[in-house]
């Protein structure tokens, strides 16, 4: 899917909304919400009123990782996005051109050939082995001469895009619903539907009956270029979200996903009955049209350039016309796009 829009350069939220005056934080963002083709306007902080008791919002605890590493590419300068760890140790590498600004440009042709050498910052060496997936070369697993969560927790920053000003700490790019993994893994990116989340906010959603599911989803590194849909990524619904989803379902409440990724995950522990249970591994699921949803019914949710793989989610969530005519008012209303931009809620018609 192709949402017909076109998205200014000055939408983009180039720093987090805190930083942009006195007095906010980042429930300071704005909120779209479609209900079917009807649109209304809102701020973030008034969400506890727009749910109801019942409903269960599911969230992504996955950390970010300052995932994107300085290195050197025989005489060239590279930087590492480090995407996702393999069950061999292996780590799944996007090698990336420092743009001159402080962020990077993808490299033309993409990667490099399998036995290249890298040298990263701090001494350690990574060598490049044969592609992710059939798609194309810009994933490639590599193995890394030590410890990558110790690289990237001595030399790795937050990885950033060209729309962002600058810089940020990582702590900008964790949630409140963040936890630490117990192996130390981890998201490349920010699971970002969660971050305009306060423990305010929470607090009150939660006085107001509104409840909690935690599952994990760490998520790789996206495609900034030309939008693929996400590779396989590692995945963790816990037996008491899954019972808690049953229980609400069965209840008469809404299941609302907080964020593509977490929808990915309680997908994919889904089966064809609908049926959540237990389940940890590796998911593969693209949710389109075609396959649908089995169970949420909504989703908060940034919004995602015009051609990015997320949006047939949303169409598969809400329908094609609903989509088309949210973005369309999202760009009249001049709302933010990206992980520090304003949201999204998608709710059945």
């Amino acid at each position: 899917m192709t949402v017909a829009v076109e998205v200014p350069e000055e939408l983009s939220a180039r720093v987090p909304v805190e930083q942009r005056g006195p007095g906010l934080d980042r429930d300071s963002v704005r909120l779209l919400v479609s209900r079917g083709t009807r649109v209304s306007h809102h701020a973030f902080v008034e969400l506890p009123r727009l749910l109801r008791a019942g409903d269960l919002l599911v969230v992504n605890t996955s950390p970010t990782l300052a995932a994107a590493v300085d290195g050197r590419l025989g005489h060239a300068d590279v930087v590492v996005h480090f995407s996702t760890r393999g069950d061999d140790g292996r780590w799944a590498v996007e090698l990336r051109e420092p743009d001159g600004h402080g962020t990077t440009r993808a490299r033309v042709p993409a990667g490099a050939p399998a036995g290249s050498e890298v040298r990263l910052a701090g001494g350690a060496r990574l060598v490049l082995e044969e592609p992710l997936s059939a798609r194309g070369e810009r994933l490639r697993w590599a193995r890394v001469s030590r410890d990558v969560l110790g690289v990237l927790r001595e030399r790795g920053r937050a990885i950033r895009y060209a729309y962002t000003e600058r810089d940020q700490p990582l702590s900008a790019y964790q949630t409140v619903f963040a936890l630490p993994s117990a192996d130390g893994a981890g998201s490349a990116e920010m699971p970002s539907a969660g971050r305009p989340f306060t423990a305010r906010l929470v607090a009150e959603l939660v006085s107001r009956g509104v409840q909690f599911a935690p599952v994990t989803l760490h998520t790789g590194v996206a495609s900034a270029e030309a939008h693929e849909p996400p590779y396989p990524e590692r995945y963790v619904v816990p037996g008491a979200s899954a019972r808690l989803i049953g229980a609400v379902r069965a209840g008469g409440g809404r299941v609302i996903g907080v964020g593509t990724t977490a929808v990915r995950a309680v997908e994919s522990a889904a089966g064809a009955d609908g049926l959540v249970r237990a389940r940890a591994g590796w998911t593969d699921l693209v949710v389109t049209p075609e396959r649908g949803v089995r169970v949420v019914d909504g989703l908060l949710t940034g919004l995602h350039e015009p051609a990015a793989s997320h949006l047939l989610m949303l169409e598969a969530v809400a329908g094609r016309e609903a989509v088309d005519r949210g973005y369309g008012e999202a760009l009249r209303g001049r709302y933010l796009w990206h992980e520090f931009g304003d949201v999204h809620l998608v709710l059945p018609r």
